[in-house]
């Protein structure tokens, strides 16, 4: 797919999702407008009912408002990427802001690696600016450097705290229709990567994050659902069987909201099986090796917290 050809505004389209939480929204465009960049804004108004549309058309910052009339989820990702005109999208959310030279940082590193495909960064939590935990996570990645790409190469990312080069997205079809909204940047990941795209954790992009103490409902029982519909759609069959008989086990000690993850699952296994394609194996070959030290440094951590006892 070729680059749009970058508009006034800049080389990067700051794309936001919202629904619900105008305040906080404002709060976001006024950081937004005072970046030096000055980039392109694109608000994607997931069916708020708070007067968010309103609110955005007024504000000085101009960003452009999609209102798809209904909740999108992570899908209005999608429809920003698809109506951006620059070759690169930052990511943000109604709640995280871009610290100011992000952006130009981050172009630079897209126009100096050719296969980078995506550039997750590092997070500061707001207001106190304590790093996110994902960071040391992401920074702790086993997998091997690339001399093609920079950063430390990941199979996962901050949905808020992401830029992308447009091609790459919306090449690899973005987020998945299937997972509407909650760790569906897990799968992503794995399709950029399996379309030969670079996937990095780069700790010189900062971005910030003010996250809501009333977290979305239902939650729990999401983030676990598609965990498991990410492994039935790229993951090969004994893995996809193992994490389900994973979260029936959860269910059964009563872990909260796994009941839930189920029953959503059943309902959406047929299109799952109808729309799976198993990654490539060298793909996969990465993936266990990112679970294999995920897997030792919770049991050292589970080590070091029983010693403390």
């Amino acid at each position: 797919m070729a680059e749009p050809t970058p508009g006034r505004g800049g080389r990067t389209t700051v794309a936001i999702i919202t629904r619900n939480r105008r305040d906080s929204l404002l709060h976001t465009l006024d950081r937004l407008a005072a970046l030096p960049e000055k980039p392109p804004v694109i608000v994607v108004d997931n069916g708020s009912t708070d007067g968010t549309g309103e609110a955005v058309r007024r504000h000085p910052v101009g960003a452009r408002l999609l209102s798809p009339g209904r909740n999108t989820g992570a899908l209005g990702r999608n429809l920003a990427a698809r109506h951006a005109t620059t070759p690169y999208v930052a990511f943000s959310d109604d709640d995280s802001w871009w610290e100011p030279g992000a952006l130009k940082t981050a172009e630079a590193l897209f126009d100096t690696y050719p296969r980078l495909g995506l550039l997750a960064s590092r997070t500061l939590v707001h207001p106190t600016g304590e790093p996110d935990p994902l960071n040391r996570v992401l920074a702790a990645s086993p997998l091997p450097a690339q001399a093609d790409l920079p950063g430390t190469p990941v199979l996962g990312f901050l949905g808020c705290a992401a830029v992308v080069r447009r091609s790459a997205f919306l090449d690899a079809g973005g987020y998945h229709p299937l997972l509407f909204f909650g760790a569906e940047e897990t799968l992503l990941a794995y399709d950029l990567t399996a379309a030969g795209w670079g996937v990095v954790h780069e700790p010189s992009l900062v971005a910030h994050h003010g996250p809501h103490a009333d977290e979305r409902p239902g939650r729990a029982a999401t983030v676990l659902r598609n965990s498991l519909l990410t492994a039935w759609l790229r993951r090969p069959l004994p893995v996809a069987l193992r994490e389900t008989a994973r979260l029936l086990r959860a269910w059964t000690r009563g872990r909260p909201g796994a009941g839930t993850a189920l029953a959503q699952t059943l309902r959406r296994l047929p299109a799952a099986l109808h729309r799976r394609r198993e990654l490539p194996p060298w793909v996969e070959r990465r993936i266990r090796l990112l679970e294999s030290a995920q897997a030792a440094q919770a049991a050292q951590a589970a080590r070091e917290n029983g010693d403390r006892r």
